[in-house]
């Protein structure tokens, strides 16, 4: 007979991950292999409290598998609300795979766990619950460093990547507390980048990234979502502490595209062509955004 919820430490493993239930949480805990996603090592483990949780839901996955899925409640985790949806299926922490043949044990789990579920607790909190990664944080941009002690973001400019704009400005600064929300783009897409809101200025904040100092900017090996996505979530982790955060849909409208320093155009042209050449970019898509950025001249 299985085991009840009510004992703590049952496991169910699965590839990449197990989970372990407890009377209050599941400790999801990830594993180190070479074919684990980078994201689910770096996050290491994570404990997700049942009232972080929305629903539970079990599926048919790909080449004879199962997803067993908690579905987490909006506003609960830092992590997913900075990701906005751009996670990719293998990389969601809240999935968890495991062979077909193992489908009535996932169902039986998956029960267990709806069956602690409050249904009150469906809309967004008012707290994070689930906790972000520790600081202090960093990783390497293409157009400079970003670190994260836990009380200011830093970025640190590249003299190889960074626009004339950033130039200009020097080397940035941002406390917490002046902070509204983080913006992440990833990196995985055309011009992902990691932008920090303010709150005072929203509205003078440049609308392309590589000429905002407050924003850096990823590249071909630059930014990976394993390193630039717990940063976001760190951050506005404690945005959200240090007081009320404004999220980006309400920070107010993007300020006028100015026209680009020709420089920075030949620079962004031949960063596309080295995602063209890596094959990241297909020959319309490449086409089209150099097309975009000449017509900025």
């Amino acid at each position: 007979m299985p085991p009840t919820m009510s004992r703590m430490g049952d496991v169910l493993a699965g590839f990449h991950a197990a989970w372990e239930f407890e009377s209050d949480s599941v400790l999801i805990r990830y594993e180190r292999g070479i074919r684990t996603p980078k994201l689910l090592q770096a996050l290491g483990e994570r404990r997700i409290p049942h009232e972080a949780i929305a629903a539970v839901t079990l599926t048919p996955g790909k080449r004879g598998t199962v997803v067993l899925h908690a579905v987490p409640r909006p506003g609960a985790d830092p992590l997913m609300e900075a990701a906005a949806g751009q996670l990719k299926d293998g990389c969601d922490p809240y999935r968890l795979v495991l062979p077909a043949e193992r489908e009535t044990l996932a169902e039986y789990y998956a029960d267990e766990l709806r069956a602690q579920l409050t249904p009150d607790d469906c809309g967004p909190p008012d707290r994070y619950l689930v906790a972000a990664p520790e600081t202090p944080l960093q990783f390497k941009a293409y157009d400079g460093k970003a670190s994260f002690d836990g009380k200011a973001v830093a970025f640190r400019w590249f003299w190889t990547g960074a626009s004339s704009a950033k130039w200009k400005a020097g080397d940035q600064s941002f406390l917490v507390t002046d902070l509204s929300g983080v913006e992440w783009r990833s990196p995985e897409v055309f011009e992902g980048h990691l932008r920090l809101l303010r709150r005072e200025t929203p509205l003078a904040q440049p609308a392309q990234a590589d000429q905002d100092p407050a924003a850096v900017v990823f590249g071909l090996g630059y930014g990976p979502v394993h390193e630039s996505l717990p940063f976001a979530a760190s951050v506005l982790a404690a945005v959200r502490a240090s007081g009320p955060a404004l999220t980006p849909g309400t920070v107010g409208a993007a300020a006028p595209v100015a026209r680009r320093d020709p420089a920075d155009i030949a620079e962004r042209i031949r960063h596309l062509g080295e995602l063209h050449q890596a094959g990241l970019l297909t020959d319309e898509e490449f086409t089209s955004k150099k097309a975009e950025l000449l017509a900025e001249l």
